[in-house]
């Protein structure tokens, strides 16, 4: 009976091992997708299978599987019964309404914010959206992007308001992929001129009216920018895309 126990306690200690392992190897597979697919390594409206990503990312089965529930669940991906998978078209709605939220809930965050931010961690991710690393123009822009996204990060958590900073994440993540298309595509780094500098000056100062403008402003200016770049994409990619229209997308 005492042999009987131990047994079943090392077969169930090694299923728990086994289906750790198997969680972290999809992780993984799911983080590297992502990737490809939010800096539009892999473009809106692509196709795939799973052996050719199984190639791609390097990774078995298992784990891609998982990849793609979690990609589908969040809306990247659409599973196509017996052809694939197909990633999620990018269209002129997605942009409108990404820096509709944008321009609601950031000027919240810079008003909340305001004589409460870290000012060495700002002036930091500032420096970080401004440089230049060495290489291609798209490597560039992917450090862009991570900084950028941190920079407005720190500064929501620093309202203090938990809901907003999960939903403002949510947005950059989605934002993080309109960029990507556009800017990364037309091989241009974005220009955000002094708009960071000014928010630090005036979130450390504390004038939470000042702040709130700035925040504004500025998201008012890259959705233009980003419109821009996403509709020039597009077209690119032999999808006509009129500004304005409700839900045209790539059509690949």
């Amino acid at each position: 009976m005492t042999l009987f126990r131990a047994n079943v306690g090392s077969d169930a200690s090694s299923a728990k091992i086994a289906m750790h392992e198997t969680t972290l190897r999809g992780n993984h597979a799911y983080d590297l997708l992502r990737r490809e697919i939010v800096s539009c390594r892999i473009m809106p409206g692509a196709r795939f299978t799973e052996h050719e990503m199984m190639e791609r990312l390097q990774v078995g089965k298992a784990s891609l599987r998982i990849a793609l529930q979690r990609l589908t669940e969040g809306g990247l991906v659409t599973s196509m019964p017996r052809h694939g998978y197909r990633v999620a078209q990018v269209t002129v709605k997605d942009v409108d309404e990404v820096f509709a939220l944008r321009m609601v809930l950031e000027p919240l965050a810079a008003r909340l914010a305001s004589g409460r931010v870290n000012r060495a961690q700002l002036e930091r991710l500032e420096n970080a959206c401004r440089g230049k690393l060495p290489g291609d123009v798209g490597n560039q822009i992917d450090f862009f992007l991570e900084a950028n996204r941190s920079f407005h990060m720190a500064i929501a958590m620093s309202s203090g308001n938990d809901r907003l900073c999960r939903a403002l994440s949510g947005l950059l993540d989605e934002m993080t992929r309109l960029v990507a298309l556009g800017f990364g595509v037309q091989r241009v780094r974005p220009n955000i001129e002094n708009d960071h500098t000014l928010m630090i000056r005036h979130l450390v100062a504390g004038d939470a009216d000042a702040a709130e403008e700035v925040a504004r402003r500025h998201v008012e200016t890259f959705r233009d920018m980003v419109m821009e770049k996403v509709v020039a994409s597009l077209k690119e990619a032999a999808a006509i895309v009129p500004v304005g229209a409700p839900a045209v997308g790539w059509k690949g």
